[in-house]
């Protein structure tokens, strides 16, 4: 049978990089097929290819066996993990942009424009209001949209990045169905996830891709997570460590005492010990992040106090934290956590510029160039080079540049903010590493994470938050996702 679609002997290179290798990818009729791979693997520069964003240096496309130029097709569509959204526009002007039904061949009719988003929003399922403004929805509806601008265009192939990244189980849901109604005889799907557990619920077949070449695909049905793991990263990965209580003895790095901010937070008591994982979770909406931000000063505090090392202290921005040696690693380290159009070296050096002056008070670049190499090896950062810019690196090497500049700081403290978000399982093993290894020199980790088998198997302790406010305290062998669970959701207090 005719495979819907296929790349054939793709390849593809960059100056001093080659990111794709005699590609192969089967897509077959009625099928989501996964793709999954290591962070630089060659997926996005695959999908490039696919919907003719670049041009590839050898090999083929055929769709329905025809040579296929995705350059000039529409019959591929792709939904970005980031979206593309105009935020003061309707849910419809979204759609159909630069599509819109006219008048006079030059005013746009909003009437019949509405009504043809709605015909297509009803035909998709989908609950959303065509007049709605797009900055006034949720990041799960706005995920909607991007769904409904790419099947407005009848595409035969859907390629969806990282689909769920933003969603909770419920809209997970809801956006699987989708994609089952959309898949059928002429259609199909390519999925790229990090998430594993995904893969079994939506996928037909997985194709795994590793250092820019085909690795495999095998059947979904048949496949086992530590085979996949294993085709991803070429080698064995140890993912069933959990942590060891820390010691009640160890001195508290950190203490918070009844801690409130007018917008959220109430009355949150904890301390962190020297050399200790403690795990934040909670549902979204819970509180994690804005306690990070208050405990580091890009948040007021409205009451209580803050503690480092026994002493009681005022942090009124990051910066003081950074003095008191206190990091914060952004859940968003693309618009917080990086200055993308930077080196790497620079992002990594920036946080302790002030320990690489020369004697005449310059920059010494000497220094900064020492510094970035030193921690690219010690993180094992996939970079040409530290003057490489940021944005070029992938996510799981971007969020090793951003724990290597609190290492460069020397910090005492990190609160690292879903640490592993978008990052492959290989890049994922490779972070809980960096972390452990942290903690067992002494350092103290606060780890804010949406995924429950990340806290436990990283924390020493978990704190379970909900609605501002601290439900309970687990140690590692209270804890379990079921407790968890438990105190997210009833706002229980023990």
């Amino acid at each position: 049978m005719t495979s819907l679609l296929e790349a054939d002997g793709v390849s593809k290179g960059f100056p001093g990089v080659q990111a794709l290798s005699d590609m192969h990818l089967e897509l077959r009729h009625n099928e989501v097929l996964a793709l999954v791979g290591e962070n630089g693997a060659g997926k996005s520069t695959l999908m490039k290819l696919l919907t003719g964003a670049l041009a590839p240096d050898a090999g083929h496309f055929r769709l329905d066996g025809e040579a296929l130029d995705p350059h000039r097709s529409r019959d591929i569509s792709i939904i970005h993990q980031e979206f593309n959204l105009m935020p003061d526009l309707t849910v419809a002007q979204n759609v159909y942009i630069g599509r819109e039904p006219r008048t006079l061949g030059m005013f746009v009719n909003e009437r019949r424009l509405n009504e043809r988003t709605g015909q297509l929003l009803d035909r998709l399922g989908l609950p959303l209001d065509p007049r709605a403004l797009v900055k006034d929805l949720t990041v799960a509806r706005q995920q909607m949209v991007e769904i409904a601008k790419a099947l407005s265009h009848d595409a035969r192939v859907l390629i969806m990045d990282e689909p769920t990244a933003a969603l909770n189980d419920a809209e997970v849901e809801v956006l699987h169905g989708l994609i089952r109604r959309f898949t059928g005889p002429d259609s199909g799907v390519i999925y790229i996830s990090h998430r594993m557990e995904e893969l079994k619920r939506v996928s037909d077949r997985i194709t795994v891709i590793r250092d820019g070449r085909f690795v495999g695909t095998v059947a979904t049905a048949e496949a086992e997570l530590p085979q996949i793991i294993s085709m991803m990263v070429g080698r064995e990965l140890n993912t069933g460590a959990t942590p060891v209580n820390v010691r009640e003895d160890r001195p508290p790095v950190l203490r918070i005492d009844h801690l409130s901010t007018k917008s959220l937070l109430r009355d949150i008591s904890f301390e962190v010990r020297e050399g200790e994982i403690l795990g934040v979770a909670g549902l979204m909406g819970a509180g994690r992040t804005e306690l990070a931000r208050a405990i580091v000063g890009a948040d007021p505090v409205s009451a209580g106090t803050i503690s480092v090392r026994g002493r009681t202290v005022r942090i009124k921005n990051p910066a003081r934290a950074a003095a008191l040696r206190i990091g914060y690693l952004s859940e968003d380290r693309k618009q917080f956590g990086l200055l993308l159009d930077q080196s790497v070296a620079a992002n990594i050096a920036i946080s302790a510029l002030g320990q690489k002056l020369s004697r005449a008070g310059f920059v010494d670049d000497t220094k900064v160039r020492i510094t970035a190499e030193d921690a690219v090896r010690t993180l094992k950062i996939k970079t040409p080079g530290v003057r490489q810019e940021a944005r070029y690196l992938s996510g799981g090497n971007q969020q090793k540049v951003v724990v290597a500049r609190w290492l460069a700081k020397e910090c005492d403290l990190l609160i690292v903010d879903e640490p592993t978000r978008g990052i492959d399982v290989g890049a994922k093993e490779e972070i809980y590493q960096l972390l452990n290894d942290l903690a067992a020199q002494g350092r103290s980790i606060v780890m804010i994470s949406s995924e429950l088998p990340e806290i436990l198997r990283m924390a020493h302790r978990v704190l379970v938050m909900s609605g501002g406010r601290l439900r309970g305290e687990l140690s590692a062998a209270e804890a379990t996702q079921e407790r968890i669970m438990h105190l997210a959701t009833s706002g229980a207090t023990g």
